[in-house]
């Protein structure tokens, strides 16, 4: 069994900023690709950013140059600071990882319980 457990979420001021964490545990051979998502009231989920096992990093337009994400391999967590918040970027943020279990080498998608980020103008 393997989880994701994010931290970090709350309520800040329009041009704050936030740091979300998410921790992956359990029986875990390899993580991939690691992400955040966010879904806001009435909306359908959509990816905030992305990074590869070896660094790469994809981000949506909406949050390009504000916000930055990053991993710790050998924790198996994946971070992601949030600057210059605006209201619209208020969501429950859910992290998402690719996981690799061992023995059978299967590949999981995982979700987190997610975390709510309310941005207030």
């Amino acid at each position: 069994q393997v989880q994701l457990v994010e931290s970090g979420g709350g309520l800040v001021q329009a041009g704050g900023s936030l740091r979300l964490s998410c921790a992956a545990s359990g029986s875990i051979f390899m993580i991939n690709a690691m992400g955040w998502y966010r879904q806001a009231p009435g909306k359908q989920r959509e990816l905030v950013a992305t990074i590869t096992g070896g660094g790469t990093t994809n981000y949506a337009a909406s949050v390009k140059g504000r916000f930055a994400i990053s991993r710790d391999n050998a924790k198996n967590t994946v971070s992601l600071q949030m600057n210059s918040l605006k209201p619209e970027d208020t969501a429950v943020y859910y992290c998402n990882a690719q996981i690799i279990v061992p023995l059978v080498l299967t590949s999981l998608e995982v979700w987190g319980q997610g975390t709510l980020v309310t941005v207030s103008s």
